[in-house]
């Protein structure tokens, strides 16, 4: 069983998030940085499948220099090895990304390919599904769980009310919810370990984006609470107001 999965570098979510002075970007000088989280269930999700089925699990990352520590965690929480694609470019065009994985891929040969389901930083959710339709490969998005059997995958995703199962031939790409798995932690040993395992690293030039951001700002400040009244007698008002002010019922 061979399985790749694709992770990426991004502001710890427990960070507070400056804006930059160019008004389109956040300040990461002195910003923490993590596995985006929806990949680290990904990752857990891969490591068990080589657990249960034997093979390897290799990790792909795109981003500068630094993402190399997220990659020796990734090596540490059981990936086999790890391709490093670099580049400082600061944009962050889904299209240019995927494109780039794209054609780092075309030269692996494999059977799942795994992505978070989005990333926490720019909530684009689009990468997966662009690299699985340059590759020409089916994608189920948003699993919260899979099963191989035979050659083929079945998938469980959740939907508003209930929830739809997938069945693929594969190779296929699926897209991680946050219910799929519960990462594992590294232990010492593990962290130890991970710097002996094999990571290649490219230089790569990404291609124009498609997407321009023009601007970054926070959100408006939220409306103080208001006093309508005390006891029974504010009932009435209470949902007058809800009713044709804040139109939630």
């Amino acid at each position: 069983m061979r399985i790749i999965v694709c992770v990426r570098r991004v502001p710890d979510t427990a960070a507070r998030i400056r804006i930059a002075s160019d008004g389109k970007s956040i300040e990461t000088s002195d910003a923490e940085f993590v596995i985006n989280p929806y990949e680290e269930y990904a990752l857990e999700q891969a490591v068990q499948l080589k657990e249960k089925h034997g093979g390897e699990v290799t990790v792909v990352t795109l981003g500068p220099e630094k993402s190399t520590q997220m990659i020796m965690k990734a090596l540490a929480l059981g990936a086999d090895n790890a391709v490093h694609l670099r580049t400082e470019d600061p944009h962050g065009d889904p299209s240019s990304i995927a494109k780039a994985i794209a054609n780092e891929l075309k030269s692996h040969q494999f059977d799942i390919l795994l992505f978070g389901k989005k990333g926490v930083d720019d909530d684009n959710q689009q990468v997966g599904q662009m690299v699985a339709e340059l590759l020409d490969i089916p994608c189920v998005t948003q699993i919260v769980k899979l099963e191989l059997s035979d050659g083929r995958a079945v998938a469980q995703r959740e939907v508003e009310g209930g929830g739809i199962v997938v069945e693929t031939s594969l190779p296929a790409a699926f897209t991680a919810e946050k219910d799929l798995t519960v990462p594992r932690y590294a232990s010492l040993r593990e962290l130890v370990a991970a710097r002996k395992k094999p990571i290649v690293a490219r230089e790569v030039q990404l291609q124009p984006p498609l997407l321009e951001i023009i601007s970054v700002h926070n959100p408006p400040p939220r409306a103080p609470g208001k006093i309508v009244g005390k006891g029974v007698e504010a009932v009435p008002l209470l949902v007058k107001l809800l009713h044709e002010e804040a139109k939630v019922i």
